[in-house]
């Protein structure tokens, strides 16, 4: 398929093109209207001497500024590269430098990292929505430029945006999209999840995140209104799900659990939601249940940025008791589960590597051809994620490769026993890791964050392992923390455990 995303915004302002297309607090935006600003936002970067394939970096909350400057470079050839806004400079600047960025767009919030960042790369061009700095304004850029469509410049399997893998582990990675991943991404995902075009969709998971991104291409694919929340804050997410009447949202567990206690002190009226998509990490039952309570369902994603957002989704119609599952694969996909030591595909219920690839499978890792080779075999992308399907074609995700912990040979998959530890009244979160050690290769340790109110001893928590896993899975220690690390989207950050664990044992 030759198609340019922006050409999608296009398509979509011709027929519904006054249609209330973007909202963020008092600005309301047509398609239309929207699709003009873009244009012109387009012709000020050719002036500016951008070409087909040159990086754009944008670091900038959840707005109509943002969106509009992606969907402009796209509709040229000019990839985006979103950055994550809550990174220190250093680590902002590598992704700079790393991509060679010849422009940023940055928000209003973010003049004090820029000014940061400005002393460690080279840039040719800074523009941005914040009236307090130097560079030049996008509303300025908007109101002195052209609004007819721009010269179509790149389409298909051209890549057109960057997003930088996390970095758990050593340095972030730049996972190169297309054109066919996001639009391919689109249909998939209005194709599997209750997606409509009459949807009022509240934006509050970050742009530069993938569970941010798919759901901005998807909302123009559809012809859904986007309502952007740039900074999530409970009562505030209440009060603007009320105002503008919103049917759907993409979210992450921490977010609903915040809106959980909110609501005694709000009262809100959610009569118009009709779902809650929620992505990155495992939705706890007792969350699914006090919204089903509410009238409300929540259905879970389970996605990867390599793959463009959604592989597989769960929705209670398909089997409410399978709720600890990652569901079914989304429309267009597929998937395999391999031995991790031979290669071959497993049968139902066996654990092993989970491979996927459709035409949402991302192009490869900007300037990394070593981990490209590696992750990409055949078209199947191999996500590192240990788990299997059963009969149904329900997928359970077991652990990451990286965290599966060996113990005197034997594989403790973490995953497991953090479920377990979980389901402890007193348990709020767990993590655990392995801990080298001379005589057993790795030993099994959990940080535990206390549900409020509770007290358990790690006496007790060891116990209530043994009383449930094989000898060799039990936690030998225990260590209670206020909070888990993590980072911007809410993974936990276990290399930040592991490095407090060897801290540990050479102070002592």
């Amino acid at each position: 398929m030759e198609f340019n995303v922006g050409k999608m915004l296009m398509n979509r302002a011709n027929l519904f093109g006054n249609k209330e297309g973007f909202v963020r607090d008092n600005i309301r935006l047509s398609f239309s209207d929207f699709n003009e600003s873009a244009n012109t936002i387009a012709h000020f970067l050719v002036e500016q001497g951008f070409v087909k394939g040159d990086k754009l970096a944008i670091i900038c909350k959840n707005n109509e500024d943002f969106a509009a400057v992606f969907f402009a470079a796209a509709k040229i050839g000019v990839i985006t590269v979103a950055i994550n806004y809550k990174l220190q400079p250093k680590e902002v600047a590598f992704v700079v430098n790393h991509c060679y960025a010849k422009g940023v767009m940055y928000g209003d919030d973010h003049l004090k990292l820029v000014a940061a960042i400005k002393a460690l790369v080279f840039v040719e061009l800074y523009f941005t929505n914040d009236s307090a700095g130097e560079d030049t304004l996008v509303a300025n850029i908007i109101s002195s430029y052209g609004k007819q469509e721009p010269t179509y410049r790149s389409s298909g399997d051209d890549p057109i945006l960057i997003m930088y893998t996390s970095g758990t582990t050593g340095e972030p990675k730049g996972a190169m999209l297309s054109h066919n991943n996001l639009i391919s991404s689109a249909i998939t995902l209005s194709s599997s999840i209750s997606w409509w075009e009459t949807d009022r969709y509240l934006h509050m998971v970050p742009l530069f995140h993938i569970a941010g991104f798919t759901p901005l291409i998807t909302n123009v694919h559809t012809g859904a209104t986007t309502v952007f929340l740039e900074n999530f804050e409970p009562i505030q997410a209440w009060q603007v799900m009320e105002r503008e009447k919103i049917t759907t949202m993409m979210s992450m567990p921490e977010m609903l659990v915040s809106l959980i206690k909110a609501i005694d002190l709000m009262k809100p009226d959610f009569s118009t939601i009709r779902t809650i998509t929620c992505g990155t990490s495992t939705v706890p039952q007792q969350i699914i249940h006090v919204f089903k309570q509410f009238g409300i369902p929540v259905q879970q994603v389970y996605g990867l940025t390599e793959f463009t957002g959604g592989l597989t989704i769960w929705r209670s119609e398909f089997d409410e008791q399978k709720y600890d599952s990652k569901g079914k694969l989304v429309m267009y996909s597929e998937i395999k589960v391999v031995s991790l030591e031979t290669g071959e595909a497993l049968q139902p219920h066996e654990d092993g590597e989970i491979l996927c690839r459709g035409p949402q499978t991302f192009l490869g890792y900007f300037k990394d051809e070593e981990s490209t080779k590696n992750a990409l075999v055949d078209g199947w992308y191999h996500t590192g994620d240990i788990g299997h399907v059963d009969e149904e074609g329900f997928l359970y995700l077991v652990d990451r490769m990286k965290d599966i912990i060996v113990h005197n040979g034997e594989k403790i998959y973490s995953a497991e026993v953090e479920n377990l530890l979980v389901s402890h009244f007193a348990v709020a979160q767990a993590a655990v890791i392995g801990v080298p050690r001379p005589d057993y290769g790795e030993i099994p340790i959990a940080y535990i964050v206390l549900a409020e109110g509770k007290v358990v001893t790690a006496a007790e928590l060891i116990q209530y392992c043994k009383n449930e896993l094989a000898a060799y899975k039990v936690v030998r220690e225990i260590i209670f923390i206020e909070h888990l690390p993590r980072n911007a989207v809410g993974k936990i950050l276990k290399d930040e455990l592991r490095k407090q664990s060897r801290n540990a044992v050479q102070s002592k």
